[in-house]
């Protein structure tokens, strides 16, 4: 992650006109629970509780150790949602993720049932995604963009509480398997992070040694999870955020601009061979409308489009070989584009 995507995360200040409300509130308790367990880490549990609202399918990208499965367990812990996780691996079945029809012996004769897998839960925790083949990876697409699965010709329902979370670590290469450009277009966002600081890793070696020690922390007492309705309540006021003409505008021309770069001179041109499709657009629209509502506003501005644009963004891009060559990165690509496309 660039310092500009960082710093724009925080750059919009909260709105005193728009009065709280109940879901927001939760979402906010919700927030700082997860933020007492994961340290140092604001931006990944900001965009997973952003991914959650917007009703989208995550990407998390670090290096090992960064609190990717912690964060993702402490969510299930706080929110009253089942979670499950698959570890793929190189031999790893698509029965194994989605489940089969099991022939069983009954008093009425013989007959198939079917046996849910692991994505039928509320967050599917898919560990090291990019360590098995295309053909399992492949099991998760119906169920991400459809929230289905179909099994031996028969339609199965996903809970209506439903998000993947995928992880990778983007400096392995060996066994693994890259995940193709359709499927990453079915995430939301694609959220990178790195190390934290050094006054937070100290935090993080205390918080580690008290748990271990198994003393309880001081106002830490258990609280009953926050419900599922309020992630319900949340997405109906979010589908209230008033979004103008000329935000919806900006959100066009940025995505545009990942498709024409040519518009924009021969710096944007040669960096670009493919820009996002036209889910980046949907994807902004309701990442936008999402931070808008965190932030207590009841209507999306610029600096939210932007807030959420690289998250949304650098998964979709696919650079030309000469950035490739040269080091360029889509976070930097994506810099760029928000300097040269400007809000009317």
């Amino acid at each position: 992650m660039t310092e500009h995507a960082s710093s724009e995360l925080l750059a919009v200040p909260a709105s005193q006109n728009v009065k709280s409300s109940p879901a927001r509130d939760a979402l906010i308790e919700l927030k700082t629970r997860i933020g007492k367990s994961v340290l140092g880490q604001d931006r990944l549990v900001e965009s997973i509780l952003i991914g959650l609202l917007a009703n989208g399918n995550l990407l998390i990208e670090s290096l090992p150790g960064l609190a990717k499965t912690r964060a993702v367990k402490t969510l299930a812990k706080h929110l009253a949602a089942d979670l499950s996780r698959v570890q793929f691996t190189p031999d790893l079945l698509p029965s194994d993720v989605t489940g089969a029809e099991i022939y069983l012996q009954t008093d009425k004769g013989g007959e198939f049932q079917f046996q849910k897998g692991p994505i039928f839960a509320n967050l599917v925790l898919a560990d090291e995604i990019n360590r098995a083949p295309a053909k399992v990876q492949s099991a998760l697409l119906e169920a991400m963009e459809e929230r289905q699965v179909t099994v031996a010709g028969k339609t199965y329902k996903m809970p209506d509480l439903f998000m993947v979370l995928a992880t990778q670590n983007p400096i392995e290469q060996e066994g693994t398997y890259p995940l193709p450009e359709a499927q990453l277009d079915r995430f939301l966002m694609q959220i990178v992070i790195t190390y934290p600081d050094e006054a937070t890793e100290g935090e993080i070696i205390r918080l580690n040694r008290a748990e271990n020690a198994q003393k309880p922390k001081e106002g830490n007492a258990e609280q009953p999870p926050v419900p599922q309705q309020a992630i319900f309540d949340a997405r109906g006021e979010i589908d209230g955020i008033f979004v103008s003409d000329l935000a919806q505008k900006y959100m066009v021309d940025l995505i545009h601009a990942t498709r024409f770069p040519d518009r924009y001179g021969d710096s944007l041109k040669n960096l670009i061979q493919i820009g996002a499709s036209p889910r980046g657009s949907l994807a902004l629209d309701r990442c936008a409308r999402t931070r808008a509502w965190l932030d207590r506003y009841d209507f999306v501005t610029p600096d939210h489009v932007r807030a959420v644009m690289h998250d949304c963004l650098r998964h979709r891009l696919i650079l030309s070989y000469e950035a490739v060559s040269q080091g360029v990165t889509a976070d930097q690509v994506i810099d760029k584009i928000a300097a040269l496309v400007v809000p009317a």
